[in-house]
This record gives structure tokens, C-alpha cells and sequence, in this order.
């Protein structure tokens, strides 16, 4: 009956029958979760360390319909309590239910009997006629608890693990031996790895102490079961009390009203700025005493989260998660932060932005200007920032070689970077705001389509500092709010270039359009912001696109999962050409998402001057080569066989495969590739042309390395990343691509009525010239008209 360890192995019986079990339990939790009492946890990351855990579920979260169980919530409670649990922490359940078990099973008894008393004396037609009587609380808890209980118990029990009952009222805690013996039990009863479950004992529950009740002193009134969690929490030293109720947390207002927004932090001093609704539906509490509970234990020590415990997309794993440090519920912190929350850093970048988009396009043009004067004039500062987080990365080792090479900023890569600023600055000058189309629907009704900004994006970059520049000139430049989350290993540099880039968005006064996110949110927290955040751009490696691609929640995220690139050499190839472009492909920097992972030959090239060449050149450049299962089959003694065509190696690694042909190439590139960047190197137009209408990739090129696939490259000035979506943008996404549309029609009360059978006008849908210039001059011009 003992709970599992955490690794997934069973002691023998004869040791989890004894005391040596509990105990090794208790040593091997102590050393996993080292955290003295007496302090609450600052930030939720650091809620994994919680030991000692009360999980407080609320009558909304137990019940069904008012009356009777939830089964399925609670079996998914039960496993995430048991999973805690065999992990080593010491897992308590205060639980409401009985009440409403008690009434469910009191009902079906009377019906039972009045139905068999009416059919004795009365016959059948009288059943309908058949009422139940109010049913008294009291004696629906006690009708109830056992009936609770064992459900707990057998369910637990899949899960190896043992349950106890503990049945409290007020007086347990005001008597000081009562109070001793309870904290003596509970503390007995998790040394022996066993979960208690509480509940009040409301079969014979006195009311509560006047006078004494929440007031944050050394006692509090248990009068529901929010205000036992909390007492017991305090008395027990837990470290975590997790309350789940039927909505997701603390709200500003009552849910469900105009603007109610989900608090996510909540600091002792912010209780004037809740207006609190009704209680429960079916508890006997509401949020204004949980609130107070939460409070309560909060300064005796223990961290809080409320959260919802009947989403049924989320209820199975909304403990584990709050365990785990996920934003999820609102969670209870006396350390206000200095800064604003990454909420309030988005909702500030979203009102500036608007801003931003506002300004005349030579004011955008400016911030970028002197942004890119800044890379230069700054450079110094810029490096010496760069140098320490190069220091750092290099002593920790937790960097691998491609990333410590994307960490690194050169003078001539700022040099790079303000170049391309400056074209960005020049080409941008119409982009929001300009018209791509104009029809005359009817007579004096004109409809134009203009591009307008996105709204607030959201860009995720691992090690690359020289991202932030890019993406936020290109944000300025479409005028669109920006949110910045860099990795830590790039702390220093992220920090001074953001600040530059503020120093000149507040040339104009909007300082606020670009945020770095510098709080401890995990990313896949920010990917929930679905009502906050319109697009997210990961800039990073495979693993980090994918993952933000599952953890989005609503958002489009717009990038490529992996960058499979191929070069294929065909039979009528320059020696020349081929072996410079394979070189500049794989070697310039093979970290670059652009970099050749898949070389492909036509079979008639094995055993030439051309292949023994590329072979050489490829070893000298230190290139480790991997061979296909084709290219494998023609070598006596050859490299290691790959275990995947799909690889993106990111460093002086290259796949070799054989193909028979142009098209087999195309073929295998559509299987194996990752529609990024794919190349072909042929004299035979023909073949050329073939291969770059039959590749379905964002970038096909012939004769030339795979390294052009550039935003700055293509003349786009900068890019935010390399789309491989088939929607939206595609390839190098630049100004273009940050820009949605909107449509304006100008009229003189035209109704759709006057275009029906019987109206008086008629559709014309005249294409009509496009104006010079954006939205706002041509605004400007109709209203001179």
C-alpha cells in the first residue's frame, strides 16, 4: 500500500513493510527538496522546490450537478496527487464533498423507499406525485463521508498508495492538546509516506469564533474548508497550498464581467483593487475568503495558488503544472517586483505601438537611423558586454560550439547589422498604410485595401544578441509593438542593445513600442498571452521552434522547424562551381540555419576527378561526413551510416547521398528536406529550370551556396527569421511579411438594401487606379476633396 519511489522501481515487500521505507523516503526527499520553513517562495519557479504540498479541492471541483461526484475530476486529481507523491514530496488533501455525496446517496434511499411504501399502499399512478423533503446538511455529511472516503481509498490505492482520514472542527485547533494531537498524527502519518485527507467533521461542526476570523493574526476561524487549508497549512509548515475552485484564479472583478482580467501575482497590499462577486454555487465560501485564507497563510509562510480544478482540458495536470513553476491560477507572493509584469510590458508596447504606427514613415525611418548610428558609435560598450557573456558561457560549458558562435558579436558584424538598418530605413518609407487595391463598388462608393501592422509580436531568440536590432527595426519599421524574450546566456548584451533601442524609439516618444522580457517567464508561459500577443517568431534552434510551436496557445507562430538544406550536384556541373559552393554552403557557418546538411550527387560522378576533389575539400575543411544508405553500398570502407536523412547537423557535419537523377533529387527532397533552402549545380539550363519549378521549398536556387538564403542577402535590409509556412509569409520574412491588410470603404449612406431586387443601385466592382503614397496622405487628399 506504500507509495512507488520517483524512479519507477518497487522496494522488495519486505522492505516497504517495514520502517525502512518511510525513511529512506523521507532521506531520499530531504536531499531533493532541501528548503527550510518559515519563508514563502518569491517566484513560481521556485515552486518546484515545495516539499510539503496541501492540495484544497473545493466543492465546485468535487461535485457534479450540486449533487453527487465528479468521478473524473477526481481520478485525475488523485493520479497527479499520487505522482507528487511517489516523487518523494509529503502530499495532504483538504477536501469538501460529503455534503453533496451525502444528499445524492440520502435522495436515492428516500425515493427508494417512498417508491416501494406508494406502490405497497397507493399503485403506480402515484409515483409521479412523489417529493424528496429538505434534506439537512448535517445529516448529509455524515451520510457522505464514508462513502467519500472509500472512493479516495480505492482510488489511490491503484497508485500503491495509502490513505488516511482526518475529520476536524474549530475547537481541534482552539484546544491547545486537541491541536497537538492533530499536528502529532499528521506528522506521523507522512513519515509513514501515507496522504491524509481532511475534512471539517460538518456532521457535528460548532460555528465558527466570533471575533477571531482572518485578521492575520495567530489564529483564524475554520469555517469552510478554504480557512482549514489555510490553518492546517500554517500548523503543518507546508510549503505550497494549492486551492482549486471552478474558475481560474483571482480575477480584478467578478468573471465574466467587462474587462475582468486574471491576476496572475498577487501581493498583500493589492486587496483594494479587487471587487469581489458572488460565492460559489455550490461552496460555502467565495473568492473574497479564499482570498483571505490565502493571505492568511501566505504570512504564515506558505505560498498560495488558486486555480481552476474543473477545465476539462486542463484538470490533469493543473497540479503538476503549479509544481512545476507554469503560470497557471494566480499565485500569492509578498515580493512585489520592481518592474512591471510581462502583462503590463505588453499592454504598455501595445498602446505605444499604436503610437508608432501613427508616425509619418520619415519618423520611423529616423529611429531606425539612429539606432543603426548607435552599433557603431556604441560598439565598444556593445563588445564589452558581448565579452562577458562569452566569458560566462565559455566557463559553464553548457553551450555547444554553434551556440557560442551565434552568441558572438564582431565589429564587423555590428558594421553588418547598421548597414542593413540604414537600407531597411530607406526601403520602408510606404509600407504601412499603403494601398494595394481600389475598386469602385458602386457610384460614390470606394473600397481600398491598405496594409496596417500586425499588432504585438512576440520574438523568442536562443544566443543571437544581433537578433534584437533586427527585429526591432523591422517592428519599427511596420510599425507593430514588439515583445523581446533573449536567452540568459545573452543577458548582458540583450540589456544594452535593448536599451539603445528604447534611447531611440524616445526620439519620438515612443520608448514603450519594444519590450525585453527580463522577468523569470518561462516561454511557454508567454505563449499563452493568446489575448495579449498576435504572432510569435522563434529565432533559435529546431528544438525551440517545435516546442513553441506545441506550447502556443491561439497564437500563430510563424518560422521553420529545422533547416535541412540540400546542395545537389548534377552530372553536367562545373567542377569549379561545385566545389566552391558545397564549401561555402557547409563551411562559412555551419550553425546558420541556412548551412548545407544534405549533399546529393548524381551517381555518374562517383569515382570522377569531381568527386574525389569534393572529398578532399571537404576533409580539409574538417567536415565530418555521414554517408546515406545508397552512397553507403558503393564504399568498401566507408563513413559512419547516417540514422536519419531528416538531420540538421548545425556544425562541420554533412550527410552524402547517391540519386540517379534531377528528379530523384526532387524526390528526395521533398521526403527527407524540410522545405527551407535547396540548391542545384548544373550547366543544363534545362535541368536548372525543372528543378527550380519541381522544389517545393521557400528558397530554391541554382548555382549559387545555400548561405544567400538572407534577409539582408535579399535586399529586405533585416529579417525576423525563415518562414518554411505555406500561408503568410514565406522564405526570409522581412518588412513584407510583419504587415497584414485592412479594408476602408468611403460611401454616402449607402445602405445593402439599396442593392437588392427592388433598391435603385447596382454593383459595379470597377478596378481603379492605385494612389502614390500611403493611407494617411491619401486620407488627407480625400478630405481636401
Amino acid at each position: 500500500m506504500f507509495a512507488k519511489l520517483a524512479l519507477g522501481s518497487r522496494l522488495p515487500s519486505t522492505i516497504r513493510q517495514s520502517n525502512v521505507y518511510p525513511a529512506f523516503i523521507r532521506a531520499y526527499s530531504q536531499s531533493k527538496f532541501p528548503r527550510p520553513h518559515g519563508q514563502s517562495f518569491v517566484h513560481r519557479s521556485e515552486l518546484k522546490q515545495a516539499k510539503r504540498i496541501v492540495v484544497k479541492l473545493g466543492s465546485a471541483v468535487v461535485t457534479r450537478d450540486e449533487c453527487g461526484l465528479a468521478l473524473g475530476r477526481l481520478a485525475s486529481i488523485v493520479e497527479q496527487v499520487a505522482m507528487l507523491q511517489n516523487q518523494g514530496r509529503e502530499m495532504m488533501i483538504v477536501t469538501s464533498g460529503a455534503v453533496a455525496f451525502g444528499k445524492q446517496r440520502l435522495r436515492h434511499e428516500i425515493l427508494l423507499s417512498q417508491s416501494v411504501r406508494q406502490a405497497l399502499h397507493s399503485g403506480q399512478n402515484q409515483l409521479k406525485e412523489m417529493t424528496v423533503p429538505v434534506l439537512e446538511a448535517r445529516a448529509c455529511a455524515a451520510a457522505g463521508q464514508s462513502g467519500l472516503m472509500a472512493l479516495y481509498e480505492a482510488m489511490f490505492t491503484q497508485y500503491s498508495t495509502c490513505t488516511a482520514q482526518i475529520l476536524v472542527t474549530n475547537l481541534d485547533f482552539h484546544d491547545e492538546q486537541k491541536r497537538r494531537n492533530l499536528n502529532s498524527t499528521l506528522h506521523e502519518l507522512l513519515r509513514m509516506n501515507i496522504v491524509p485527507i481532511i475534512n471539517t467533521n460538518d456532521a457535528v461542526v460548532p460555528p465558527p469564533v466570533p471575533n477571531s476570523d482572518l485578521q492575520g493574526g495567530n489564529v483564524i476561524s475554520i469555517k469552510d474548508n478554504d480557512s482549514l487549508a489555510a490553518r492546517l497549512s500554517v500548523e503543518m509548515k507546508a510549503d505550497l497550498l494549492i486551492a482549486l475552485s471552478d474558475v481560474e484564479g483571482l480575477y480584478d472583478r467578478p468573471p465574466g464581467t467587462d474587462d475582468a482580467k486574471l491576476i496572475d501575482i498577487f501581493y498583500p497590499g493589492d486587496q483594494q483593487s479587487i471587487t469581489y462577486g458572488t460565492k460559489s454555487r455550490v461552496g460555502i465560501g467565495g473568492m473574497e475568503a479564499k482570498v483571505k485564507a490565502a493571505l492568511w497563510a501566505l504570512q504564515g509562510g506558505t505560498s498560495v495558488v488558486i486555480a481552476n480544478g474543473t477545465h476539462p482540458k486542463v484538470t490533469g495536470h493543473v497540479i503538476t503544472d503549479i509544481v512545476d513553476g507554469k503560470k497557471v491560477g494566480t499565485f500569492f507572493s509578498e515580493v512585489k517586483p520592481a518592474g512591471p509584469t510581462v502583462e503590463q510590458q505588453t499592454e504598455m508596447a501595445r498602446h505605444a505601438g499604436r503610437t508608432l504606427a501613427s508616425l509619418d514613415p520619415e519618423k520611423r525611418g529616423e529611429i531606425i537611423c539612429h539606432l543603426a548610428d548607435m552599433l557603431t558609435e556604441k560598439k565598444e560598450e556593445i563588445l564589452s558586454a558581448n565579452r562577458r557573456d562569452m566569458e560566462l558561457a565559455t566557463t559553464s560549458g553548457r553551450l555547444s560550439q554553434p551556440m557560442i558562435d551565434r552568441l558572438s558579436l564582431s565589429t564587423s558584424k555590428l558594421n553588418s547589422l547598421a548597414i542593413g538598418l540604414r537600407q531597411l530605413a530607406v526601403s520602408s518609407q510606404d509600407s504601412v498604410g499603403r494601398v494595394l487595391r481600389r475598386t469602385r463598388v458602386a457610384n460614390n462608393l470606394e473600397l481600398e485595401q491598405i496594409t496596417v501592422p500586425i499588432g504585438v509580436l512576440l520574438v523568442i531568440f536562443e544566443s543571437r544578441p544581433d537578433c534584437l536590432p533586427q527585429v526591432s527595426a523591422l517592428a519599427i519599421a511596420s510599425g507593430n509593438a514588439l515583445l523581446l524574450k533573449g536567452g540568459k546566456e545573452a543577458s548582458h548584451t540583450n540589456k544594452i542593445l535593448h536599451q539603445l533601442t528604447q534611447e531611440a524609439l524616445s526620439i519620438h516618444g515612443v520608448a514603450d513600442a519594444v519590450q525585453l522580457v527580463s522577468t523569470r517567464e518561462e516561454v511557454e508561459d508567454l505563449c499563452r498571452l493568446d489575448k495579449l500577443i498576435d504572432l510569435i517568431i522563434p529565432r533559435g534552434s529546431s528544438e525551440l521552434v517545435r516546442s513553441i510551436q506545441k506550447a502556443a496557445k491561439g497564437i500563430p507562430v510563424l518560422g521553420h522547424s529545422e533547416g535541412v538544406c540540400h546542395v545537389y550536384i548534377d552530372n553536367d556541373a562545373s567542377i569549379d562551381k561545385a566545389i566552391e559552393i558545397v564549401r561555402d554552403s557547409k563551411c562559412d557557418y555551419p550553425a546558420a540555419c541556412n548551412a548545407m546538411e544534405t549533399l546529393l550527387i548524381h551517381k555518374d560522378l562517383l569515382r570522377t576527378p569531381m568527386f574525389d576533389q569534393m572529398i578532399d575539400m571537404l576533409r580539409t575543411q574538417h567536415v565530418k561526413i555521414h554517408a546515406g544508405p545508397r552512397f553507403a553500398s558503393y564504399l568498401t570502407f566507408s563513413p559512419s551510416e547516417v540514422k536519419s536523412l531528416r538531420t540538421e547537423y548545425g556544425d562541420l557535419e554533412c550527410c552524402i547521398e547517391v540519386v540517379d537523377s534531377m528528379s530523384d533529387a526532387v524526390d528526395h527532397i521533398h521526403k527527407y528536406g524540410s522545405s527551407h533552402t535547396d540548391v542545384i549545380v548544373t550547366e543544363n539550363e534545362e535541368t536548372a529550370e525543372q528543378f527550380l519549378q519541381q522544389v517545393d521549398s521557400a528558397c530554391v536556387f541554382w548555382n549559387t551556396s545555400t548561405r544567400f538564403a538572407d534577409g539582408y542577402r535579399f535586399g529586405l535590409g533585416a529579417e525576423v527569421g525563415i518562414s518554411t509556412a505555406r500561408i503568410h509569409a514565406r522564405g526570409p520574412v522581412g518588412l513584407e511579411g510583419l504587415l497584414t491588410t485592412k479594408w476602408v470603404l468611403r460611401g454616402e449612406g449607402h445602405t445593402v438594401a439599396d442593392f437588392s431586387e427592388q433598391g435603385s443601385m447596382k454593383y459595379l466592382h470597377e478596378n481603379i487606379p492605385v494612389p502614390q503614397g500611403n493611407f494617411s496622405a491619401r486620407s488627407k487628399s480625400h478630405q481636401q476633396e
